[in-house]
């Protein structure tokens, strides 16, 4: 069980996971992946589960889900403190800043600290 809700872990495809993401869409998924395993970790990503209390009639077909969670095997692993910690880098060399995290930017520019955007 997380201490709080700002380091998330459960078990995706039977691995225990630190929770990245939750209800992610496909292009957030293919940014993410992208960026987490270009900084050494292991990505999993599964379909979210149903909302509670959806309730699927029999004979209705079974609608597959659009959003998706995203995890790492480093269950150590929380986003808040890898972007704020400065522990993860662009392509380019360049740490990862919150705007890019949150795709606002094209590309990651420090030079500003986020507190004065």
């Amino acid at each position: 069980m997380a201490i709080n809700q700002n380091h998330l872990f459960e078990e995706l495809e039977g691995v225990k996971c630190g929770v990245v993401e939750k209800n992610a869409s496909q292009g957030r998924i293919d940014f993410l992946k992208h960026l987490l395993e270009l900084n050494g970790y292991k990505v999993i990503v599964i379909p979210s589960p149903p909302a509670k209390g959806a309730v699927v009639a029999e004979g209705e077909p079974v609608i597959t889900p659009t959003t998706f969670t995203i995890g790492v095997t480093d269950v150590k692993f929380n986003s808040t403190n890898a972007i704020f910690g400065r522990l993860l880098k662009t392509e380019l060399g360049k740490v990862v800043t919150l705007s890019y995290w949150n795709q606002k930017d094209q590309i990651s520019d420090d030079s500003k600290p986020y507190f004065q955007l």
